[in-house]
């Protein structure tokens, strides 16, 4: 066989592996019983060679949870060495430090087995909406009262159930029929995974993914490290001010360009809080290096290769690197604003290939509360409602609205919402006039109003930022619309902790939106009038923010 067509044999490989693990995922999606999974998509699977490298991602996913669980396979290999395994085996975890940081995130690990020889590991995570405890909000104050513990376990023992095991989580969830549920998902996808690879192996006639592993890395980390010749050579420094949960958080970075690659050091920002909004280090990595490659590597396939050039590193006791047993319940509120960060130093560098700041992080509406009136107390739903921000300008391009970005993240559907609670959803709409003005739009956020069905209140577990420090603007663009959370009776709410709703009355909540880049008196006037039209941006703003009086 010539050197050509190995090469061509390889990349062919490279594309089907992609492709099953795409295939592990919509199973996954079909097949779990939280709407935050099977609605929303918060969910991550790859396939590994025996060394621990990921090689392949799903497309179907959220960065937080593939990029933390590139590194939570090493974890399982150390404490279950491979001669250990066997076919029919699967291990879990919830470990925050371990896993995807938190513990509403369950890790499933699996060893694939050709003709009797372990040839790679299938992993897969997704989030459980209930895993007991304090409930799934930023209140606890270490992580033993944010739910069940999970260290790495064995779920399945040569095709047995570890039942004792499944006991304790069943026992320890307001929800034991969705959590239960969602376990055996994350175990049936990745043998999904495991079948359809060994079918590839067999069809291409290969006995080891070695040589396709090595392939893959390598030339995966090439490819970035010619990009990252391109960028010019230097450290870059930004400060991001949050709103955190009592006092405000400082997130600042320097990031370095070399020959080495790209690092990222979060010295300077600040301690860890003492309240669930901390991060662990493999989140703020995840995140992090997601950021880089959107910017420097997007056209390169995500893999072990691919994220090698790009270095992490944080003070520990920082909230971006807190350690055990530190709350962490809610660390995406912290951890998804990465991305934006290390955007502030990079436009420093290449100012036309970076946006300006969004809301970055999920505006999630956690609820609770009972499923009929007379029954106080009772936590009879339980439920993630996902929803979004706008995002920042682009260089040549608006913001996009009601969008997750860092996390992917689909929007809950309002019918979804209100099959599986109690609740009523009166409005979810643009906001109008939310996205920053500038030469380029912000994208815009949302306005959501939602009341008890019944006659007895819910509760909501706020978790939201960006509320007293909205996304900045960029070269004379204007900052976007601070976020919003309260009561339609006039009554405002923290942005984060555990608060109730009473009965009769609504939950208003207004979702930030992205900040613009330019003066926004450069602004093309047609799309001015276009946006007026539309009814994204009001009359008064034309004049007042565009000078367009003729709108």
């Amino acid at each position: 066989m010539s050197e050509a067509t190995a090469l061509i044999d390889l990349q062919i490989m490279w594309n089907r592996l992609i492709a099953v693990v795409e295939e592990q995922a919509q199973v996954l999606l079909r097949t779990a019983f939280s709407p935050i999974v099977r609605e929303c998509g918060d969910l991550s699977a790859g396939v590994f060679d025996r060394r621990g490298r990921m090689l392949a991602q799903a497309v179907t996913g959220t960065p937080g949870h593939v990029n933390s669980m590139a590194e939570s396979v090493k974890h399982f290999i150390r404490h279950f060495p491979l001669e250990t395994m066997r076919p029919g085996d699967a291990y879990i975890t919830n470990d925050p430090w371990m896993g995807t940081g938190h513990l509403n995130d369950f890790v499933v690990t699996t060893p694939c087995f050709r003709n009797g020889k372990l040839v790679a590991l299938s992993s897969c995570t997704s989030h459980v909406m209930d895993i007991g405890g304090i409930g799934f909000g930023p209140d606890g104050t270490d992580v033993f009262m944010e739910g069940l513990y999970i260290p790495m376990l064995k779920l399945i023992d040569q095709g047995t159930v570890n039942e004792t095991l499944m006991a304790m989580i069943r026992g320890n969830t307001r929800l034991p029929v969705d959590t239960e549920g969602d376990t055996y998902s994350l175990a049936a996808c990745n043998d999904v995974g495991a079948r359809r690879l060994v079918e590839m192996m067999d069809e291409f006639g290969i006995d080891s993914l070695d040589p396709l592993a090595d392939h893959i890395c390598a030339r995966s980390e090439a490819a970035v490290r010619a990009e990252i010749a391109r960028l010019p050579q230097g450290t870059w420094h930004n400060r991001m001010t949050i709103d955190g949960y009592d006092s405000p958080v400082t997130l600042a970075a320097a990031l370095t360009v070399s020959e080495r690659g790209i690092h990222v050091d979060f010295a300077g920002t600040s301690p860890a809080s003492r309240y669930g909004i901390n991060v662990p280090l493999a989140y703020t990595t995840a995140y992090t290096v997601f950021g880089l490659g959107c910017v420097v590597a997007a056209e390169i396939p995500n893999n072990a290769g691919s994220l090698a050039p790009l270095t992490v590193s944080a003070p520990e006791g920082c909230i971006l690197n807190a350690p055990k047993p530190a709350p962490v319940a809610i660390r995406h509120v912290t951890g998804q604003m990465l991305p934006d960060v290390v955007f502030g130093c990079l436009r420093q560098a290449i100012p036309e290939r970076v946006p300006a700041e969004g809301t970055s992080c999920l505006w999630n509406l956690i609820v609770r509360g009972q499923t009929r009136e007379g029954r106080r107390g009772n936590y009879g739903f339980s439920m993630a409602i996902t929803s979004n921000g706008g995002t920042g300008a682009r260089f040549a391009k608006d913001g996009l609205s009601a969008t997750a970005y860092p996390s992917g993240v689909r929007g809950t559907p309002v019918e979804i919402a209100e099959t599986e609670t109690p609740l009523i959803f009166w409005r979810k709409e643009l906001r109008p006039d939310s996205g920053g003005a500038g030469r380029t739009r912000g994208g815009l956020g949302q306005v959501i109003e939602v009341e008890s069905g019944i006659a007895a209140p819910f509760e909501i577990l706020a978790a939201f930022d960006r509320i007293d420090h909205p996304p900045r603007g960029r070269d004379g663009g204007r900052d976007g619309e601070a976020g919003y959370v309260g009561l339609k009776s006039g009554r405002r709410l923290k942005g984060k902790g555990f608060q109730e709703v009473p009965p009769g009355d609504r939950l208003v909540v207004m979702t930030p939106g992205g900040a613009g880049i330019g003066d926004p008196a450069a602004r093309d006037r047609a799309a001015v009038r276009r946006d007026a039209a539309d009814g994204l941006v009001s009359a008064d703003q034309a004049v007042a923010a565009y000078g367009a009086a003729e709108t």
